[in-house]
């Protein structure tokens, strides 16, 4: 048996013929810059050969799947990558039912449930007479229509099984919600502007070729009814058969009123119109509750808490039934902390005769609770969307589940799973890490955590630098041997942080403050809060301790809606010092498949117009929209211009492969032609931001953002990159160069979300350069930060806990970090006394 994966001459994207041997069965973290090489190696190169090999072994055709550049791989183990993209976004999915955690609560209170009689009011006792196992259960499901009698009054009541303890289904949902917990509502006022007509833009979210084709069939439909509608009209001159056509289409209720015996057109051209309204309505419900189509960008749905569940899911008369003293709705609301004390509690309040049915659920149900606490997530609750956890919290949430699975002999591939992990749970992420290993597995970690590093039984630093940069392997072996290593560009950081301290200057600000008094919104515990304008800020904290409630819940929210008393604290003051905000988050920044980098950063309209500018352009009659790879004209129509075509991979996800026609390439022959210092435009997309410096530091608006891309720490990605594959961090960063990129005269408050999610220490101190600039130039920067590096050069650092959920929301420690360093009963301060020192 092998007892290592021997890489040999790797030459994926930027590895230079890289030959390496990874031992098998160990805890392995690949780290170096970002950029650097570490994800090419681990999911291009092996993760990719890895399922070339098994699409072999499944006798499916492996062609579609191109060989890695490699000379060999041996010693490959099958494969599972953790990733850091949430894939599940349906708004059903909840920690409970992805964990199926839910599901063992769902048998628990079809078998325990003490509930009430509706005839007397009586509490009726659990019966176990023809209960099934938790392994029969489905069986059970299938015979509906069973009933039992009231002990006290003899009243004949419907049994419960599973499916009434189920929000997504129909004997348990609410029927006001039907289980989502909460109510949307559209907002007219954001929809229509009543001062313009429809050919002046009154439907808000039109653009122009829908609004022309949509005035026909408006025409159509008023002329089939006999009335007229004028385009021209404003429409608050609309009369009320106007506007419900308009609104609600002619297949509405509101509309069809006004002509209850007249026929309905049958096609579009002769009136056959949705209705605006009506239209959103469908197009939100298909997608589940997320606004979709032409209104995506819109904020035009609110959703508010059901009010007849309050945000509980189930009916009542399963609201009312309990089990150990709480009920499922109850359950699913506490933090897993709360949950893992009450299945103590339910051991000791099981019946002797149900005892035989409990017994595999409470060995395995509180097992799959703890494997989620120690992956530093017992702060969440069981009833917490999926859709809402952070890149971070999905990848440790499946992290759990991989663990519970028992495989052996399995290559786990992990891409930064500390992302958004405060240090304190650091130490159970890495107690995960080690019982995946000591289950006989291979676990290979891109990190940069020097925790994880320290745990680590083998260390592969890639360097020295990013894209073109980088690709080799610089140093391996333990942290004590990257830090002798003369090449080793992690080891000279740990070397460099061993010295002595540098002395640090903190900044005082311009004597003005932001305040946020008595915020008391979701679990913060009425504290006052207080931000120094004109200074690099930190906000500190675990995981679920409030940080991103005070400052994107109540300061981020009220400064984009102008409302300077939001819900959740007494009024915020001192708004009309911070001049504009901007506020960079870690939201996806599209899910296009053709939004790109050089699309979402504008270089690519100059980049189009520099190349339809050129000479051979103009001889060969092309136009800027030529050189677009999403119209028809110059770009590939056999993958649209995408360079890539998806395979069916049957039951697993669908593969994306290089386009044969095209090469990858995205363009036709002629447009591939055209030449800008020898680079054609495909060229240049396939190369990074770093890359395409030299080839373009003449054109002075594309060099100005490809120097702000690198300050961020952005240098490594390629301009033809799909902002689908960014993750969370980089996003962001992204989306900063951007904002940067437009200049600002006055004052501005930068709001960040951990903006040095997934970058390697010796980028951190970039990005401290690139803030540091912007404090400098008098603006403000409040961040929400882990990372060390960072917070131990703010100028000031607030500190919210001390611990995650109802056990945080409390003002732990404010001041500058020498202050919070020494403040008792700060984790944070622990933590930084140490960075302080110059340790780790």
């Amino acid at each position: 048996m092998k007892e290592a994966i021997v890489i040999k001459g790797a030459r994926e994207n930027n590895l230079k013929n890289m030959t390496l041997s990874i031992p098998k069965y160990k805890l392995v973290v690949l780290t170096g810059p970002s950029g650097s090489g570490k994800s090419t190696l681990a999911m291009d190169t092996l993760q990719r050969e890895c399922q070339r090999q098994y699409m072999e072994s499944m006798g499916m055709v492996a062609d579609s799947v191109s060989k890695p550049k490699v000379e060999s791989i041996a010693g490959l183990s099958p494969s599972i990558s953790v990733g850091q993209h949430v894939t599940n976004r349906n708004p059903r999915s909840t920690v409970g039912t992805v964990t199926d955690i839910h599901h063992f609560l769902r048998f628990v209170y079809s078998r325990l449930g003490e509930r009430i009689c509706p005839s007397c009011e009586e509490r009726i006792p659990p019966s176990f007479h023809d209960a099934v196992d938790l392994g029969s259960a489905d069986e059970e499901e299938e015979h509906e229509g069973q009933y039992i009698h009231c002990p006290h009054c003899n009243a004949t009541i419907e049994r419960l099984g599973m499916a009434h303890f189920s929000f997504n289904k129909p004997e348990g949902a609410c029927e006001d919600c039907g289980g989502l917990g909460h109510v949307a509502s559209l907002n007219l006022d954001a929809v229509f502007n009543q001062e313009l007509s429809f050919k002046g833009g009154c439907v808000t979210f039109l653009y122009d070729s829908i609004i022309e084709y949509y005035s026909y069939t408006l025409v159509a439909a008023a002329k089939h009814y006999g009335f007229e509608f004028d385009p021209d009209m404003p429409l608050k001159d609309f009369s009320p058969a106007q506007r419900d056509l308009l609104y609600y289409g002619v297949e509405s209720g509101q509309f069809m009123r006004h002509y209850p015996d007249a026929k309905l057109p049958k096609t579009v051209s002769g009136g056959k119109f949705e209705g605006i309204v009506t239209g959103m309505w469908r197009r939100y419900k298909e997608k589940d509750g997320e606004q979709a189509g032409m209104e995506k960008e819109g904020d035009f749905f609110r959703q508010r808490t059901c009010s007849s569940c309050g945000g509980a899911r189930f009916k009542q008369e399963i609201r009312r039934i309990t089990v150990a003293g709480a009920s499922i709705s109850d359950v699913s609301a506490w933090q897993l902390a709360e949950v893992l004390t009450w299945l103590d509690r339910l051991r000791d309040a099981i019946p002797a005769e149900g005892r035989h049915l409990i017994e595999p659920v409470l060995v395995e149900m509180p097992e799959r609770v703890r494997r989620i606490i120690n992956v530093g997530l017992g702060y969440l609750s069981l009833d917490r969307q999926t859709v809402t956890l952070s890149g971070g919290e999905a990848q440790r949430l499946r992290l759990a589940q991989l663990l519970g699975s028992g495989l052996t002999g399995v290559l786990y591939i992990l891409d930064e799973p500390t992302t958004g992990l405060h240090p304190r749970d650091t130490a159970g992420l890495i107690h995960v890490l080690q019982q995946l290993r000591d289950l006989g597995n291979t676990v290979l970690v891109i990190e940069h955590d020097v925790e994880v590093m320290r745990a680590a039984d083998h260390i592969i630093d890639i360097g020295p630098g990013a894209g073109y940069l980088g690709g080799n392997v610089v140093g391996e072996g333990s942290l004590e041997e990257l830090m002798a290593s003369p090449t080793s560009v992690t080891g000279a950081y740990l070397r460099e942080e061993s010295g002595p301290p540098p002395e640090r200057r903190r900044r005082k600000g311009n004597g003005r403050h932001l305040t946020i008094p008595n915020a008391h919104a979701r679990n913060l515990k009425h504290i006052h809060v207080s931000f120094p304008l004109g200074t690099l800020i930190s906000v500190t904290g675990v995981s679920g301790s409030g940080k991103s409630t005070l400052l994107f819940d109540l300061l981020a929210q009220a400064g984009e809606a102008g409302q300077h008393a939001p819900e959740g604290c007494d009024g915020i003051t001192g708004f009309e010092h911070a001049g504009s905000m901007i506020m960079v988050d870690q939201s996806p920044i599209g899910r296009m498949q053709r939004s790109n980098i050089a699309t979402y950063t504008d270089v690519f309209t100059q980049l189009r117009n520099l190349y339809a500018g050129l000479p051979e352009a103009k001889r060969l009659k092309l136009t800027s929209k030529h050189f677009s790879f999403n119209t028809p004209g110059g770009r590939c129509e056999a993958c649209q211009g995408l360079g890539m075509v998806a395979v069916d991979m049957s039951f697993l996800p669908n593969l994306e492969v290089k386009c044969p026609s095209c090469k990858g390439k995205r363009f036709k022959d002629e447009v591939l032609r055209v030449t800008f210092e020898g680079c054609s435009i495909s060229d240049l997309l396939n190369m990074t931001v770093q890359e395409s410096l030299k080839v373009l530091k003449g054109r002075e608006k594309i060099a100005g953002m490809i120097e702000l891309l690198c300050e961020v720490g952005l240098g490594y990605l390629q301009w033809g990159q799909s902002v689908k594959t960014l993750s969370g961090g980089e996003g962001q960063r992204i989306k900063l160069a951007k904002e940067l990129g437009k200049k600002t005269k006055t004052h501005t408050l930068y709001l960040l979300d951990e903006p040095t999610t997934g970058l390697h220490p010796s980028d951190v101190r970039q990005l401290q350069v690139l803030l540091d600039k912007l404090v400098d130039a008098g603006n403000t920067v409040i961040v929400v930060e882990h990372s060390l590096e960072l917070i131990r050069e703010s100028d000031w650092v607030i500190d919210i806990g001390p611990d995650g959920g109802e056990a945080g929301g409390e003002l732990v420690a404010e001041g500058t970090p020498e202050q919070v360093s020494m403040a008792s009963g700060s984790y944070t301060g622990k933590f930084l006394k140490t960075a302080l020192a110059g340790g780790f």
